[in-house]
């Protein structure tokens, strides 16, 4: 049973608690999405048992939200579910986000599921570390599943100060022997080794202080807890890779600076907890060229560099230990909301090049076309890309909003 399957039962619980509770008087919604979508890998696989060509599958993303009449309270329940045809291990269910929230003076309370975002840089969060990363929908960590948490945030003249105490820790769901994007060796995610007594019941803690001073937006944090990346040791019979979630303690700071045109930017972290201490660091710039050619759309190139001091041999790996970051977004401000990115993150010392482009756009008030195409160039054997490199592949996803 996949990390996601065998925490959807204890969610789902609390979420019908959470429902329960809300005062009977108020306002509510219903919205959300339902799509079709088609990954297609070009190449054959690396490994036996991998899937080749397309993958349809189906999503379904509701959203119901309430908001009493004093408009003190308000309540999100929103589930998400992919069910595919060939790989039944990317098939899941999860909640992402089932919380009850209020507000008295300065401060506001959350209880429930949710998800958190920090951080400012475009081609890699390095502070953005209260949910764990969803890799059954894709390998840029941009999906996440849903938290338990609770929270208190208040609301100063001195800046905002927001602290969680995270009940429940989430394993990552890694693909199975069928699926691609995955280590020559399959994640024996049963396996799994946390580096608690209370194993998934540990209470993970963290806190971010935030503020705005003038054209610079600033952010500091720190968390406690199990890290969201696993390192993946072979197997005594190197047939497998077991999942290690490490205790780590990471403090964050998060910058960015407007000025016209510009906006600078840079994440850098200290981790201890995986063997010796590292930091890691982001940083560059998004300058936009606004009404180009005398029309409405905008055009903007980004550009960032990563740099990550952690020692492989005891930490779990990463691709972005002396890379660049170079790409462009494009919006073209219409009535269907048309833009585009595309970039490329290029290794510094081999040479190994992930790119990719991004597409979307309405079509009327109820319809999103969305494409997607990821390819891996020159990858260097000794890369962390390089079980992936026969995974390059294109996304297309119709979605219909309500």
């Amino acid at each position: 049973m996949s990390p996601v399957a065998k925490n959807f039962g204890w969610l789902g619980v609390l979420s019908s608690l959470l429902l329960w509770s809300l005062p009977a008087a108020g306002e509510t919604s219903v919205s959300g999405f339902i799509a079709s979508e088609v990954r297609w890998f070009p190449q054959s696989p690396s490994f036996d048992a991998q899937l080749s060509g397309a993958e349809p599958s189906l999503i379904l993303s509701p959203e119901l939200r309430y908001r009493s009449e004093d408009r003190q309270v308000k309540a999100t329940f929103s589930p998400f579910a992919r069910l595919t045809g060939r790989n039944t291990d990317r098939s899941h269910v999860d909640i992402r986000e089932a919380y009850i929230s209020t507000r008295s003076g300065d401060w506001d309370f959350l209880v429930g599921v949710n998800k958190v975002f920090w951080g400012v840089a475009e081609s890699r969060h390095l502070v953005d570390i209260i949910n764990q990363s969803d890799l059954s929908e894709d390998t840029d960590e941009e999906d996440k599943l849903g938290q338990p948490m609770l929270t208190a945030g208040v609301q100063k003249d001195w800046g905002r100060l927001d602290v969680f105490i995270l009940p429940g820790f989430r394993e990552r769901d890694f693909p199975d022997a069928k699926g691609r994007l995955r280590t020559a060796q399959p994640v024996s995610e049963n396996a799994a080794i946390l580096e608690t007594d209370q194993g998934n019941a540990h209470v993970d803690i963290a806190a971010r202080y935030s503020q705005v001073l003038g054209d610079w937006d600033i952010g500091f944090s720190g968390f406690h807890g199990l890290s969201r990346e696993a390192r993946l040791p072979l197997s005594a019979d190197e047939t497998r890779r077991i999942p290690h979630y490490d205790l780590i303690t990471q403090g964050g700071v998060d910058l960015q600076y407007t000025n016209e045109e510009w906006l600078w930017k840079f994440e850098g972290i200290v981790r201890e907890g995986h063997g010796s201490t590292f930091a890691a660091i982001v940083g560059g710039f998004e300058y936009t060229f606004f009404q180009i050619s005398e029309s409405v759309s905008d055009l903007g190139f980004l550009m960032e560099y990563h740099h990550d001091g952690r020692d492989p041999a005891s930490t779990p790996s990463t691709a972005f230990d002396n890379d660049v970051f170079v790409g462009t977004r494009w919006a073209l401000n219409d009535i269907d909301d048309t833009q585009a990115l595309a970039g490329i993150v290029a290794d510094m010392d081999d040479g190994t090049s992930s790119l990719f482009v991004e597409a979307e756009r309405r079509i009327g008030d109820s319809w999103k076309v969305e494409a997607e195409a990821r390819f891996l160039v020159n990858v260097d054997p000794a890369n962390a890309f390089a079980p992936f490199k026969r995974d390059s592949f294109f996304n297309f996803r119709v979605s219909r909003f309500f």
